[in-house]
């Protein structure tokens, strides 16, 4: 037998994607849409495949013509596109005197296609639809000798005691089928077979039992079939012979990220999906889950302690790694014993901090997402600007503009930048993001890494207000840090502090900012806890002596919180 296989489509449900990149091309599991289906009909006994095209129809001949198919696969292009008639009068002289398949590439199935076509050779009929019971499309129906009365639900009555199917997109049909077509002009298969119906022919309906079947058309339902695909074979990859059975999700909390987190779990293995979402950019740009795996995979080359990645999809957003429990390093400082407790639990980390900075080596910036560096620019859009407008005007409410500012702000975006002890900078490095497992402290949400200075990380683990850790113990800290990179280098400790001051102002504005839009944009509660903290963090770091004046940010930190305060103890008291 022949077939075609249908993949001219716009995908229109599936933008912005699906403008640079055609649907039949989307991975589901280790495979395409595209070769899933030609791998069904191989199964099938079909020995040649045409594949009509015409939305990004050279990505569709690029992938065809570097794939080694066991049966002869060629493409047919559609200048102008043709539907699932046109398409089949198109190849008239591809078919032969015996039935042919047609299937949609955007389906995924489990129907067995020798099946569908051993029951086509039991009739005289020209057509066999291929069909399931799916209530969110059963338009179709079928009487009790399995023939297709209408295609439309309006068109029948109760008392025509038919039973309502969907209609998969796969068929065997006849040539015979070809007869009501007309030639190179738009036409709908379906409109073929009601021509053949109003003949006195009839359209034969075969409905296999419990036969699993979607429709690919929609973000939700592709992601959804890529993740019943994905997870399984997650587990096959981390245990091969020993992680076998139905996987369970469980949603867990999510912090300031949009993206979406599970624990999956086999019998007693588990590991944890990260769901960054329908990817929207065109594959040969950086994405965020693009940047989370290249990076992730990076920092394990480089031996430092992060999740492995097992398995990875980025055109769905998923990626599995290792489940590192739920014990962040916030939760152990908030129970520790004292200031010397403090010091010992949080020396390992600056350990990896310094081994996070040393792995530069080799660091590809093409790997970002954001920016290459963390340099002056980002400094003052990405840390000074959110500051103003997503803490001091979103969320405090204080009337601009605030241009008095900017000079203040080019000074700490100058000294971060002249003073910085270059390095590979995590970029978000506080104790939510550092998970302990087993005794041993672990970093997570890296993909915002790029090369800057290192005394941002330490300054955004020292000041995290989700800590608090008492000045002291962030000094000895930075000492150890000093210590630590003065091992393999002479560092100038006088630069190394400044770099650090600097950083550490920027750090802060940064954190407002994120409490700010978080609270008032995202409108997730559990943020605004730590807006005082910071702020008064803030205007520590502001007056420390022997430090540059800031005297236009210390005013307008200290009118944020006479405004922030005053409306707290004016606020009604919470609703229970």
């Amino acid at each position: 037998m022949k077939a075609l296989v249908l993949a001219a489509g716009f995908g229109t449900r599936l933008r912005p994607l699906t403008r640079y990149m055609p649907k039949p091309l989307f991975p589901l599991g280790d495979a395409t849409l595209l070769d899933a289906v030609i791998g069904k009909l191989v199964a099938a006994g079909c020995e040649a495949v045409a594949v009509n095209t015409h939305h990004l129809h050279d990505g569709i001949d690029a992938h065809i013509r570097g794939r080694s198919y066991p049966v002869p696969v060629n493409t047919v292009f559609e200048p102008e596109i043709l539907g699932t008639g046109g398409a089949i009068r198109n190849l008239s002289d591809f078919w032969d005197d015996r039935p042919f398949f047609v299937v949609n590439s955007d389906i995924c199935f489990d129907i067995d296609l020798r099946a569908v076509y051993e029951f086509h050779l039991t009739h005289s009929h020209p057509v066999t639809l291929a069909m399931v019971d799916d209530p969110l499309f059963n338009t179709v129906g079928v009487n009790p000798r399995g023939a297709v009365r209408t295609f439309d639900r309006s068109e029948a009555t109760a008392s025509d005691g038919l039973r309502w199917a969907t209609f998969t997109g796969i068929q065997v049909l006849e040539a015979e089928v070809l007869d009501p077509i007309p030639e190179t002009t738009f036409y709908s298969s379906i409109d073929a077979f009601r021509s053949l119906m109003a003949r006195g022919r009839e359209i034969r309906a075969f409905i296999p039992e419990n036969a699993a079947w979607a429709d690919l058309g929609t973000p939700d339902r592709y992601r959804d079939a890529a993740l019943k695909r994905l997870a399984p074979l997650a587990f096959r990859r981390r245990w091969p012979h020993e992680a076998d059975g139905p996987v369970l999700f469980q949603r867990l909390a999510g912090d300031g990220s949009d993206r979406s987190w599970h624990r999956l779990t086999v019998g007693d293995r588990s590991l944890v999906l990260a769901d960054h979402g329908l990817r929207e950019l065109p594959p040969d740009e950086t994405a965020e889950v693009d940047a989370f795996c290249r990076i992730g995979e990076h920092l394990i080359r480089n031996g430092i302690p992060a999740p492995r990645i097992h398995l990875q999809d980025r055109i769905s957003g998923y990626v599995f790694l290792d489940d590192l429990g739920d014990v962040h390093l916030q939760n152990l400082a908030l129970k520790a014993a004292g200031e010397d407790d403090l010091f010992r639990l949080y020396r390992p980390v600056i350990d990896i901090l310094v081994d996070v900075s040393r792995a530069a080596a080799g660091f590809d910036t093409a790997w970002t997402c954001q920016t290459e560096r963390y340099d002056r620019g980002l400094i003052l859009e990405r840390e000074c600007g959110y500051f103003v407008e997503a803490f001091l005007e979103g969320y405090v409410g204080l009337d601009g503009p605030f241009n008095h500012l900017q000079p203040e702000f080019e000074r700490i975006a100058d000294g971060a930048v002249l003073y910085g002890f270059e390095g590979l900078m995590h970029r978000d490095f506080q104790s939510r993001n550092i998970m302990v497992k087993d005794g041993k402290p672990h970093i997570i949400d890296f993909q915002g890494a790029r090369l800057g200075p290192i005394q941002y990380d330490l300054a955004s683990l020292l000041i995290d207000p989700y800590a608090a850790l008492p000045e002291s113990v962030q000094t000895r800290l930075l000492d150890y840090c000093l210590h630590r990179l003065s091992a393999r280098a002479e560092v100038d400790r006088h630069r190394f502090h400044l770099g650090y001051r600097y950083a550490a102002l920027a750090r802060n504005l940064q954190i407002l900012g994120a409490f700010g839009f978080l609270t008032k944009v995202k409108e997730k509660p559990g943020f605004a806890e730590f807006i005082r903290p910071a702020l008064e963090c803030l205007m520590r770091n502001l007056e420390t002596q022997d430090f540059e004046d800031f005297p236009e940010l210390r005013r307008v930190a200290h009118s944020a919180i006479e405004l922030i305060f005053s409306n707290l103890l004016t606020a009604p008291p919470p609703i229970h």
